[in-house]
Parts: C-alpha cells; structure tokens; sequence
C-alpha cells in the first residue's frame, strides 16, 4: 500500500500537524524520507534517540529477544526486566522500580505512590501536589494537570484536584505555599518543554529542604533530563540533591517505550499488590533494548563525550549568532540544548525549526520563542558540524525576509 504525507489527513485524528516529508529510514544520526531526501537529526524523536538510529547494540538486543519471548503480562516476570531493575538500582540512589510503557505513565505511577504514601503514614489530609509553572509531566489527565502549563490541560472538563503550582526559581513561593498539606513537590531538575531552563542549583537544594521540613517527598521528572543526558546517568547526580523517586522514560528505551519510576524501599512499600498495575509495563521486549541502551550510556567515555560534543555546540551556535544576532543566550546541558530568540524574533520559533528542515536539519521547538536540540549522545562530530551549518542556512534565509 502505497501512503504519503497526505494520507494523514485522511486517517489520523487532527491533533498532530506532522512535517511535510516522511522519515522511512535511519542511521546513525542521519534521516531519509520517502523521496530519498537526507536529514540530520538534531531532534532525537523528542529526547528519545539517545543511540541514534538502528543502533547495532539495540538492534540486535531486539532481534534476540525476539526470537525468544515478547509479551508475558505481570502475572509473571522475566529475566530481562530484572537485569535492567538491578542495573537501575545498582547505579542510582533507588532500591525498587516500576516499569511503565512511557514518561507519562512513570509520572502517574510516581503522584499515585505519592499520595498512597502520604495518606498511609499522615492520614487523608495531606494530599496536596505542588509542580511548577511552564512544568511538563506528560499528557494523562493527572499528569497534564500537574504539569504547569494551562494550554495542555484547559478544556477537558473538571480537573483532578489539590494540585498547585509556585514559580520555578522561586524558592521563597515555594516556601509560603507548603504545609502540613503537601503530600509532594514533583519537578524537572532542568525544564525541557517549557524551554530548556537550568535551574540554580541553590534552589533544588531548596526544595530539597523544604520536603524535608514539611515531610513531603521529592519527586524529579528526569524524563527528559536522565540517562546520559546532561553528562551524568542522571540529572540529580549534577545537583547534589537525591530525590525520593525518580522517572525516567525516551532516552531509557532508545527509541522502543518504555518507562520506569525509581525509588526507595520504604517508600515502595506503599504499592503493594492490586494497587497499581499496567499490562505491557516491563514487557521483555522493552526491557531488552533499554538494558542494552543502559550498558552503552552508562560508559565514562560516552558520558564524558557528552560535554565535548555540547563544547561543539556551543562554539558553533555563538559563532553563528555573532553573524545573523537571533539569540538572547543558549541554554541547557550536554545533549539537551535551547537557541532562546531575542525580542526581534519573539513568538518565531516554529519558522526556525521548519526553515531548518527545509534545509535538512530535525530539530525541535520548546515553547514559541526556543529552538531545542536533543541530538544522541553519540553523534558524530562531523554530524554536529555539518547540522549547524544547514541550521545557519535556515537562519540566513529568515533573516533575509526581513
């Protein structure tokens, strides 16, 4: 069956506006479409590509446990979701872990072990969630309700309650709005959708104090921000702050779905049988590409590339805006960058990311006024040089319309 581009807008429901060209295939860090046409990827697939393309390690991952077993449900285990939790755990702060099939579901399981917690060891009026505006937590009803941007959650009816939001950076709101109410605080230790924002390490030990005094649990979202990512397995290992629980999804599978909440022992005991659950979670097949996606991340020499390659960026990006002057700053660590527009190109960050495409660049877009990159860890430093160099075609040509 031969299907284009347009035959999206005949099948799909219209919640998506997908580019004008289809991928088909990849490798490495190179994309081609349909006619062939060759694309760098600076996107990830969102922050998930973390190996590129058909990587050989995951490839072969997935075809031998293929041939072996796909599907068993939670009624039983399997061996590969258990070398994966014991590498998980051996390498973090955490001792127990749940597996889900995405970001969104990890989070939903970590605000449900939250609140099961707190009503258990405080009693039913401590159910209070505080996340953070521009915050992203996934698109489940709870989970876009925590998640502090109204735009996501607006229009669906009553939302789930007990869910306020202080200002991230604002270590004093934070103060004044906690209580003997709060059950938890959940946030990205690095903002990713609401526009690669790095925090002040001052203020995630911050938060960490206040969860402390007022008994409330730390949950970081490191959907976006973990495994290899910033230079370390995990963003927390950069701050100095331990979390209570942790959730980590895209980059983990490499590209398959997967996700996982990680936590103490103490606190997992909150979960016990029937109280939470999901079908796929923790297939044999997911598990089997994310612990060999693990045992190529977790590599000093992969880790420690990550902060040589975002050098390259950087250089690259400044020499770029000393010539055409479209940025106010970069932003963000490793391989999880923003190009944020100055006023001049305010509200422009769409038209940057489809110009780049029109010459053969994916990236992305956080927010309306940041162009993110979420390149693998791996690229080549060619790929780096030669995607910036069509990335500045693209500027050149917006420049030009003005």
């Amino acid at each position: 069956m031969q299907v284009t581009r347009n035959t999206f807008n005949d099948v799909m429901v219209p919640n998506y506006a997908p580019a004008a060209m289809v991928p088909v295939r990849g490798e490495g860090s190179r994309v081609w479409d349909q006619e062939n046409n060759e694309f760098i990827d600076f996107a990830g697939g969102i922050a998930v590509n973390v190996l590129g393309h058909c990587h050989p390690a995951l490839t072969k991952a997935l075809n031998e446990q293929g041939n072996k077993i796909w599907h068993l449900s939670n009624v039983f285990t399997n061996e590969p979701a258990l070398r994966l939790a014991k590498k998980l755990t051996d390498n973090t702060f955490a001792d127990k872990v749940y597996f889900a099939n995405s970001g969104a579901e990890a989070n939903e399981a970590a605000l449900k072990l939250a609140r099961r917690y707190a009503l258990e060891k405080f009693g039913e009026d401590r159910s209070e969630i505080i996340a953070f505006k521009q915050g992203f937590h996934g698109r489940t009803f709870f989970t876009v309700t925590v998640g502090g941007q109204p735009a996501y959650s607006d229009g669906f009816g009553p939302k789930p309650g007990h869910i306020i939001h202080s200002e991230y950076g604002n270590l004093d709101m934070l103060a004044e709005m906690m209580s003997d109410k709060t059950c938890a605080v959940m946030m990205e230790p690095m903002q990713g959708e609401g526009g690669i924002i790095v925090p002040d390490p001052a203020f995630v030990k911050g938060v960490r104090e206040l969860c402390d005094k007022h008994h409330a649990l730390l949950i970081f979202d490191e959907v976006q921000s973990g495994m290899g990512r910033t230079g370390k397995l995990y963003e927390y290992m950069n701050l100095d702050v331990v979390p209570d629980i942790l959730t980590t999804a895209k980059s983990l599978g490499g590209g398959f779905p997967v996700g996982a909440m990680l936590t103490t022992k103490e606190i997992a005991e909150h979960l016990k049988p029937g109280t939470h659950g999901s079908t796929y979670g923790g297939n044999p097949l997911a598990c089997a590409v994310a612990e060999a996606v693990f045992d190529v991340v977790n590599n000093p020499d992969v880790l420690n590339g990550v902060l040589k390659k975002e050098a390259i960026f950087r250089e690259h990006l400044n020499r770029i805006n000393e010539k055409y002057n479209v940025f106010s700053e970069i932003r963000g660590k490793g391989m999880l960058l923003g190009c944020a527009l100055n006023d001049e190109y305010k509200g422009r960050a769409k038209d940057f990311m489809v110009a780049a495409n029109n010459h053969g660049l994916m990236c992305l877009v956080a927010g309306m006024n940041v162009v993110r990159f979420a390149p693998s860890l791996v690229i080549p430093d060619e790929d780096i040089v030669e995607g910036l160099a069509r990335f500045e075609q693209g500027i050149a040509d917006i420049v030009a319309e003005k």
